[in-house]
Formats: C-alpha cells, structure tokens, sequence
C-alpha cells in the first residue's frame, strides 16, 4: 500500500528507487540529505481506505496530528474530509491553518495549560477531551471565565494493555492517561451539574502499533457498557471517541489486522447503539507514506569483522530505532543486484552517543561512500520527533504528487539556530 518503487528513468538506464513518478535521486540532488519524502498517493490511498471501512456509520476520522505534523500532510488528508486530534496548542494551530474545520477538531492530552484550555475553547474544536479531575476543574474555570461551555469527553482508562511497545501502551491502570472507569461515571455525573461544562462523549485510546483486535474489542466493550449506564442515569452521551492505535505495517512486525475487519469489529460491538463514533488514526494514514533518504559518508571496517555504515542521518532525524527499538527496513536507491552477496553492516550516524544506531547485523548488499539509501515507514514520528541536538540542522521534508515535487519544511539554517539565542546576556567581559 505504498508508491515507493525501483524504476528505471523512460529514456533507459539504471534502476533506482522512486516515489510514485519522482526518482529519489532526483529529490536528493535538488534538496540534499538526509531529507524525508512523502507519497501523495500513498497518504490520499490509505485514508481512503481505512474511511472506506465503515459500512454501517460514517465516523469522524480525526488524523492523529502528532504522528506527522507538517502542514503538507494534514492538509492532503483534510482535503478528504480528516478531522485532526490534536494535543497542544501548536497542533491546533496547524490543524487549523492547514484548513480542518475547528468543529472536527478533538483535543486531547493529560497536561493542558490553561492557556492552551482557553485557546481550544476560543477557536471552538469539536470536543476536549479531560484526562482527569484536576483538570476537570481547570477547565471549569477557564470556561466559566471566558463566559462559554465546554463541550468535554471524559478520557476513560480502561485497564487494557495494547501497544508494540511499552512505551506507546496507553491503557494500562499505572499509565498516566485517563481515568478509570468508575471515575469516568463520577465525572461525568458531577460535570453534567456543572453550567461551565457539557458533557458529550467518552473517549479511550489504549496505545499505538496494536497488531491484535482483541484488547480493542475488549476496551470498546467496555466503553459501550459504561455509556450504558450513564444513559440509563438520564445521562446525554452523544459520541463514542474510541481513539487510534490500528498497527502499520512494518517490515518486520506482525502483520496488522486490514482496516475492513477493525471496522467490522466496531460495528459489532456498537451495532444497534445509537451514538456518534470518532476515530484518531495516524501511524496507518502516515507510516508508509515516507521514507527517510540518506547518504552513506564511509564505511568503517574494524579488525575482527565488524563493519559500520555510516551515514549522514542522524538519531536527532530518526529517532525511533534509539528510543524504541525500532525497525526501519533500509533499501538502498540503486536497486541492488539480487545476486550480490549481503554483507552484515551495523548502521550508524555522526551523533557522539552508541544510541545514534539504526540497526546491528543489518544484511545489505555491498555500499561505499556516496551511495544513497532509504529507511523505509519513515513517515510516522520521524520528521515529527526530529530535533537540532548537536546542533544539527533540522532535516527538511518533501512532498511528492506523480512527477512533481515540493519541499514542505526546508532545512534548518545554521545561522537562525544561533540568532534564537543570546551570547552574553549580561555582558561581562
């Protein structure tokens, strides 16, 4: 489900690897690298597919902006109807400039200012979600200050672990999200007496790059028998906001249910429920709708065997193999002979830490120094985590639609990253 492929250029010669009708090669000379470049067909394909799903209810598909945040993408994806979930103030200031409606707008997140509470109720997004009851009461005031109502779900922690890893589950009693789910109940019992307050939805989401249906099932059960009771109580519960997490398929992980058999599991465990349904996708919109291009510098070959590639990007470009283990498949752009031999490369960047590696024991095809290569599913939290640390130049993004392509956020400039600070503030010396 992706339009990253090895062609060879109309007039003849040698084949490399494309996005769509675009020669990464020719992205590469134009901008530089490392740079990531985005598919539009990949992007427009996959949320058609996974809004397609639905056969019985049409739900609110609010893209998960933290997944890829760049104006570019979300607005290819608003185009087609997306919705955004947002967990800052920043996101939802890109939400909106890239054109999503504020009313298709969820915000969420357990640690909002009440700067940042004002500001979503000013713009007037769709819902926010409130993650526990300090900040049911912050947001009571805020609202009350600013003379409106809130609309508000209660996030719901329903003890369900789900995740590829343990950082990304989200569910769990001993995470920090939500609350459990006779606290829901209270809460949404007290906010309904509360005039600063409209309690409309409950929503969960239980963690990310989940491969099996079943803890989903089991949260989303457990949502709909807890809407239930409230409504049983007189209670109004108009919308069930039942979070992301639907894996991406990654080269080496488990691969993840279709979205036609999410959806089916939904209408099942919802069918003859009267309620609105919203969705926060982002890692299976976006992960492989980009890739991340980069040169090989050298290769360093040590006595005993022991061989690094090393390339110009950097842990700060791609942080998901340091942080989480992650594995990104790694093509190289001149489509490899299929017999040469794979040689075992440990693949490495310029940043002073053992962490800025990408992967070890990584069988590839023989590569030397100016060689281009491709971490493929790079299009979920890369560009998105990326930083200056070193004080290197923020990696820049392109966008790619058939033969034509575009740079979407360029590179960071050295002589910006110094401006923003100040050399000797108190001038001595």
């Amino acid at each position: 489900m992706d339009h990253f492929h090895y062609s060879k250029p109309p007039g003849g010669g040698a084949a490399t690897l494309w996005c769509e009708d675009t020669p990464l090669t020719q992205i590469a000379e134009t901008v530089g690298t490392p740079v990531y470049v985005y598919s539009t067909a990949t992007l427009e394909r996959h949320y058609r597919v996974f809004a397609g799903a639905f056969t019985t209810r049409t739900p609110l598909i609010a893209y998960a902006v933290k997944a890829n945040p760049n104006l570019a993408v979300i607005k290819t994806l608003a185009r087609l109807g997306a919705g955004a979930d947002t967990v800052s103030e920043g996101e939802i200031r890109r939400a909106l400039a890239a054109g999503v409606p504020a009313d298709r707008i969820v915000f969420s997140g357990v640690g909002k200012t009440p700067a940042e509470l004002a500001f979503a109720l000013t713009a007037g997004v769709l819902e926010i979600n409130v993650e526990s009851e300090p900040e049911l009461r912050l947001l009571s005031q805020v609202a009350a200050g600013l003379g409106v109502r809130a609309d508000i779900a209660i996030r719901v922690n329903p003890n369900v672990g789900a995740g590829g890893h343990e950082k990304i589950s989200t569910g769990r009693d001993g995470d920090k999200f939500g609350v459990s789910i006779s606290e829901a109940e209270r809460l949404y019992r007290e906010a309904a007496l509360d005039p600063a307050l409209r309690p409309a939805a409950l929503a969960c989401h239980i963690g990310s790059q989940i491969s099996d249906l079943a803890p989903l099932r089991q949260a989303f059960t457990a949502m709909r028998a807890l809407l239930e009771r409230l409504r049983a109580e007189g209670l109004e519960v108009r919308r069930l906001d039942l979070g992301g997490g639907l894996g991406a398929p990654y080269f080496n992980s488990p691969a993840p249910p279709d979205p036609a058999l999410y959806a089916a599991m939904i209408e099942e465990v919802l069918d003859g429920l009267e309620v609105e349904l919203a969705l926060e996708p982002g890692r299976v919109i976006v992960a492989n709708s980009g890739v991340l291009v980069s040169q090989v510098l050298h290769v360093h070959e040590r006595p005993g065997g022991r061989r690094f590639l090393v390339v110009d990007a950097a842990m700060n470009d791609l942080m998901r193999p340091a942080m989480y283990e992650a594995f990104h498949d790694l093509r190289p752009v001149a489509a490899p002979d299929p017999a040469a031999a794979r040689l075992d490369y440990d693949v490495v960047g310029p940043i002073c830490e053992s962490g800025d590696t990408f992967a070890r024991h990584r069988p590839l095809p023989p590569l030397a120094a100016g060689d281009l290569v491709a971490f493929m599913s790079a299009g979920a939290y890369g560009a998105a985590m990326a930083s200056e640390y070193n004080s290197r130049r923020l990696v820049p993004e392109v966008l790619v639609r058939g033969d034509q392509f575009a740079v979407v956020r360029r590179r960071g400039d050295y002589a910006e990253m110094i401006a923003r600070e100040t050399v000797d503030p108190f001038a001595i010396g």
